[in-house]
């Protein structure tokens, strides 16, 4: 029989103060001066209490690249970030692109238990983009996998794309794109503009971004599909979503917490923790998406969590690896770059990564309502702290954050998955329910 918790004094969304009842699983009670006989009674009083954070882009790297991370290691990361549940991208060793393999990586998360980890499926096969893979097949399968991606690699053949789109449609799901025109980004080593042309670094241009997502929009609306922009990065590309939106077309899109705060300044240390793709961009880019996620043209915020071991970041610049690891510090970003500014509250904070990466996932049983009867998939945050972000922040296998040694807002005190305690007063467990 699982432990009844009574949470007291925690502020919803950040405004009105309340109990939670939490009993099997569920939210038994919400609301002020609530009690039960025999519960476990936690202070939480001026915690932030939000729904569990969900992300809809995540790399766990299993199978094949453990040596990065590894299912139970990024699950981990995801419980010390407040998510309770991610969705894990296909560019692995096999690719995931068959029942099989996304079944496998279901079986793997369940039995990690520290979040839900929910599958996406290659698009094309090995992710070659010559031809769709099995996207019937693994929808059906035990994993139903509802978001499709090729991440790492756009899709740049426009017929591939939309018989993608068409076939994803049957089964409601959902085409993510990684808008990247390779011929137009052949050998780029950072953002183009003016400090790629000081450094003599060859440039990644907006337009390799904003072209694909134009042409993707229109194809979606030609389709009547889902399309999906991944982590968005540019002042057009937030033009064009805004267009599309007003013409009606079905799409939605992301931002990554490092578009919302870094720069490509950062790049003049040659320091390969800020080698990412999409790369860091100019400070009018970055105005521009916490701009278009406060006004609804963005619709989420997703990690792009990109595990590497030291080697892969510890060479030159130009032989490094692209990614950063984001899911500790996802929230603590958003604060700083969103919530302190007064973009956004933390209701919003609560759609943008919790409710609407559920939705558009399709993802049962997380981004519910904080009532009661609801899965108990909760995280209460503190955002009064300041302190450096340094690796005892980081409980994954790689450490190649952008903010190491940097002043972050917040803290992570309590994660709770379907009731599960994962987080217990500011402490990862070892294992989930079982306090440290």
């Amino acid at each position: 029989m699982s432990e009844t918790l009574l949470f007291r004094g925690a502020l919803v969304e950040g405004t009105a103060a309340a109990d939670v009842i939490v009993d099997d699983g569920v939210i038994a009670e919400i609301g002020p001066g609530l009690s039960r006989a025999g519960a476990t009674v936690v202070d939480v009083g001026g915690l932030v209490l939000l729904p569990g954070l969900v992300d809809l882009h995540t790399h766990l790297r299993e199978p094949g690249y453990e040596a990065s991370e590894t299912i139970l290691t990024g699950s981990r990361a995801a419980a010390a970030g407040g998510y309770s549940a991610v969705f894990a991208m296909p560019n692995t060793s096999p690719v995931a692109d068959t029942a099989g393999v996304v079944e496998q990586e279901l079986a793997l998360g369940e039995a990690a238990g520290f979040v839900t980890v929910q599958p996406i499926g290659a698009v094309t096969v090995g992710q070659k983009g010559e031809r769709l893979a099995e996207l019937g097949a693994m929808a059906d399968s035990r994993a139903r996998v509802r978001v499709f991606s090729d991440d790492g690699f756009c899709v740049w053949d426009p017929l591939i794309m939309r018989r993608a789109l068409e076939y994803a449609k049957a089964f409601d799901g959902v085409i993510a794109q990684h808008a990247q025109d390779p011929r137009l980004t052949e050998g780029a080593q950072m953002n183009e503009g003016a400090v790629s042309a000081e450094l003599g670094l060859a440039g990644w241009p907006a337009v390799a971004e904003e072209s694909i997502i134009a042409r993707d929009v229109l194809l979606a609306e030609h389709v009547g599909s889902r399309l999906h922009v991944c982590h968005l990065s540019t002042a057009g590309s937030v033009d064009i979503i805004r267009w599309a939106k007003k013409r009606g077309v079905n799409v939605t899109a992301e931002v990554t917490p490092h578009h919302l705060l870094l720069t490509d300044e950062l790049v003049r240390d040659y320091d390969a923790r800020f080698k990412v793709n999409p790369p860091l961009r100019r400070e009018e880019d970055v105005l521009a998406v916490r701009e278009g996620l406060a006004d609804g043209t963005i619709d989420i915020v997703a990690t792009d969590h990109a595990p590497h071991p030291a080697e892969a970041k510890a060479c030159e610049w130009h032989a490094a690896a692209n990614g950063m690891v984001g899911l500790e510090s996802a929230l603590r970003v958003v604060q700083q770059a969103m919530v302190d500014t007064g973009l956004i509250t933390w209701g919003d904070v609560a759609r943008v990564m919790s409710r609407e990466p559920a939705r558009i996932g399709r993802l049962a049983g997380h981004g519910t309502p904080l009532t009661a009867g609801q899965p108990a998939s909760l995280a209460f945050y503190d955002p009064s702290p300041r302190r450096t972000f340094t690796t005892d922040d980081l409980h994954g296998r790689s450490v190649n954050s952008p903010y190491l040694g940097r002043e972050l807002p917040g803290d992570v005190r309590w994660t709770l998955h379907a009731g599960t305690v994962t987080v217990a007063d500011g402490t990862l467990l070892d294992a989930p329910g079982v306090r440290a």
